[in-house]
C-alpha cells in the first residue's frame, strides 16, 4: 500500500478549514493523511519543514476580508518561509451556528450566555447577529479555530459559554444549537489556499479548462517618491494582466523603517501554461526595475467553479 500523503490544516477537527481541505482533497482519506495543527502559522512550518506534504488555510472572506495570520505567514518577514508556494484554492460556503447549553429545557433565551468564544474571523462575519441577541455585558474571547471555541464552550455545563462555529464542531463536541446561519451575509463564503513547498509534487485538483491565478508581493523603490506604487500597478496594465485583489502589511524587514509596506498584487494569468503571450514573464522582469524587491508567491488554477 502507498504511504498517504500528508496535508496539514487548521485544526481541530471539524474546522471550516477541515471541510476546506476534504473538498481540496476530494479522494480523502484513502490518499491523504489530513493533519490538525493549533494556528495557520502551524501549517506554513508544517509544509516548510516537509512534515507534510500540502496545506490548506484560509486567506479571505467575502463579509470581513483577508486573514491577517495567512497574510502576516505569506509576508514571511524573518525568511523563514521561503519555499512555501501557493498551488489551488477552494471557496466554501460559510454558515455560522451559535452553539452551547439551553439554560434548562424549553427555555430558548440566550440571557445565560456570559461568555462567546470564536476565531476573530468569524467574530467578525456575525456583528450584526451579536448586537441584536446577546448583551453587551457578553464576554467575547478569541480563540485559535472556531472548533476549539465548540471544545472549550463543550467544559462549561452551567451553559454560561456558547461558541460561534460551523453545525458539524457543535455535533463533534456534543453542543446544542441555540441558533443557526446567524452570518450577516446569506452569501458568506471564505477562499482558502492550498500551499506546498515550490520543490512538491503537482496539485492535481483544479478545474479543467479554468483560468489561471498568481500573488506577487513587492516593496516600492521608495515610500517618499509620489507615484512609486502607481508606476509598479501601470506594468500589469501595460501587460494587460488583470488585478483581482490589493492587499498590504508593514513591511518590518532588515533595512525598511516603520510605516513602510510590503504590498500583495493578485492578478489573472500565471508562468507556464497560464502565461498567455509572455506577459506574466514580462511584468516579472518589470517588478524587477520598478520595485526595491518582489517574490512570487504562487500560481493556481482558479477554484471559482468548485
Amino acid at each position: 500500500m502507498a504511504e498517504k500523503v500528508k496535508v496539514a490544516f487548521l485544526g481541530p477537527v471539524a474546522t471550516y478549514t477541515h471541510q476546506a481541505t476534504k473538498t481540496a482533497f476530494p479522494e480523502g482519506e484513502e490518499k491523504y493523511e489530513f493533519v490538525p495543527t493549533n494556528t495557520i502559522r502551524d501549517v506554513f512550518d508544517h509544509v516548510q519543514s516537509s512534515q507534510t506534504t500540502f496545506g490548506v488555510v484560509p486567506f479571505e472572506n467575502s463579509t470581513h476580508g483577508v486573514v491577517s495570520f495567512t497574510l502576516d505567514a505569506l509576508a514571511d518577514r524573518d525568511s523563514s518561509l521561503e519555499d512555501i508556494s501557493i498551488c489551488g484554492e477552494v471557496y466554501m460556503d460559510i454558515h455560522h451556528y451559535l452553539l452551547g447549553y439551553h439554560s434548562r429545557p424549553g427555555d430558548e433565551g440566550l440571557g445565560h450566555i456570559k461568555r462567546i468564544y470564536s476565531h476573530p474571523q468569524a467574530f467578525g462575519q456575525t456583528i450584526q447577529f451579536r448586537r441584536k441577541n446577546l448583551s453587551r455585558e457578553v464576554e467575547v474571547i478569541d480563540v485559535a479555530s472556531t472548533s476549539k471555541a465548540a471544545e472549550i464552550a463543550a467544559q462549561d455545563k452551567t451553559g454560561e459559554s456558547a461558541a460561534i462555529a460551523g453545525r458539524l464542531a457543535g455535533e463533534e463536541n456534543g453542543l446544542e444549537v441555540l441558533r443557526g446561519c446567524i452570518e450577516d451575509r446569506e452569501d458568506n463564503t471564505t477562499r482558502f489556499f492550498v500551499i506546498r513547498r515550490k520543490d512538491g509534487p503537482t496539485y492535481g485538483a483544479g478545474e479543467e479548462g479554468g483560468e489561471y491565478k498568481s500573488l506577487v508581493s513587492f516593496t516600492v523603490s521608495s515610500h517618499e517618491t509620489p507615484g512609486a506604487l502607481a508606476n509598479v500597478l501601470g506594468c500589469f496594465k501595460q501587460r494587460g494582466l488583470n488585478l483581482s485583489s490589493i492587499n498590504s502589511v508593514p513591511g518590518l524587514r532588515r533595512g525598511q523603517r516603520a510605516f513602510e509596506y510590503l504590498f500583495f498584487v493578485e492578478f489573472e494569468g500565471c508562468l507556464g501554461d497560464g502565461d498567455r503571450e509572455g506577459r506574466v514573464k514580462g511584468v516579472m522582469e518589470d517588478l524587477g526595475r520598478e520595485t526595491s524587491g518582489w517574490r512570487l508567491l504562487g500560481g493556481w488554477k482558479n477554484g471559482r467553479g468548485r
